[in-house]
């Protein structure tokens, strides 16, 4: 109760009570919109929050993957490939961050509907053949059980920081306004090219903030080279969850991982390259 109080107050008191004035001329997001986007990612995140909490508390291992992954697909990676550790050999842990990275395009692909219909419109197909890639791969490695077949009972959503929670908002909100930035000015200086480089860059970081900024932004560029740019973002983000999973995980799940992702980063590339 709480929690929903916070969320009550910043979604239902704060946001009403902002400007909608860019806040300079160097970063053209207004106030309101910068929290909108913070109310707008708690909302999905604190909706995965109490589904894992009240709804599916004891949830297979798919499962934890889906709702980990509506919260953050890469905090579940890491949580995941560490528990892996629990169970050596039970590869169905590997379909569980694989389903992970599936619901990542269906988040966005939620936010891009909230802030900008036309590019989620733009980039449906895109996010339907990475998210069906990602599912069957993560249906393939849920089946397998080998070694000790243990069943890890996790509590992946409840570890995560409360998606409410201050610094958590606040590392939100320092990201997305250092991205509206860097963004401008990229955009200003460099035009597309530059665009694509940054959005391979940003997958070391937490994505959300960048393709929120590339959502509201008014860029002198066409809906499809900043699709590009948001499927670059995602693919750049499951590189460094393999990176993530295989330093991580028991040693048995590294190949798993490692050409799981291979799959989905190949597809994500040629879909950019070729299909945007």
């Amino acid at each position: 109760f709480t929690t929903l109080a916070k969320f009550l107050v910043i979604g239902g008191v704060v946001l009403p009570l902002l400007p909608t004035e860019p806040i300079s001329a160097n970063i053209a997001i207004s106030p309101y919109k910068f929290w909108l986007a913070i109310v707008a990612v708690s909302a999905i995140s604190y909706f995965s929050y109490l589904l894992k909490k009240f709804v599916f508390p004891n949830s297979g291992i798919l499962l934890t993957g889906i709702l980990g992954g509506l919260y953050s697909s890469t905090a579940t990676t890491v949580i995941l490939a560490r528990r892996s550790k629990e169970a050596p050999g039970d590869l169905r842990v590997s379909g569980a961050i694989f389903m992970a990275t599936a619901m990542m395009y269906i988040r966005i692909f939620l936010l891009a509907l909230f802030f900008n219909e036309t590019l989620a419109m733009h980039l449906a197909p895109a996010f339907l053949v990475l998210a069906v890639a990602s599912s069957l791969v993560a249906i393939y490695f849920g089946k397998v059980k080998t070694g000790k077949q243990q069943i890890i009972l996790e509590q992946t959503n409840s570890e995560n920081r409360n998606p409410l929670e201050f610094k958590t908002a606040l590392l939100f909100g320092t990201l997305f306004i250092f991205f509206a930035l860097i963004t401008t000015y990229i955009n200003n200086n460099y035009g597309s090219s530059g665009l694509n480089v940054l959005s391979f860059v940003v997958g070391v970081t937490d994505i959300d903030p960048f393709i929120i900024n590339l959502l509201q932004s008014k860029l002198n560029l066409a809906d499809s080279f900043i699709a590009i740019a948001i499927v670059n973002a995602t693919t750049s983000n499951n590189l460094l969850k393999m990176i993530y999973g295989i330093a991580l995980s028991n040693k048995s799940l590294r190949v798993p991982l490692a050409t799981g992702f291979s799959i989905i980063i190949v597809f994500g590339l040629i879909i950019s390259f070729f299909f945007l």
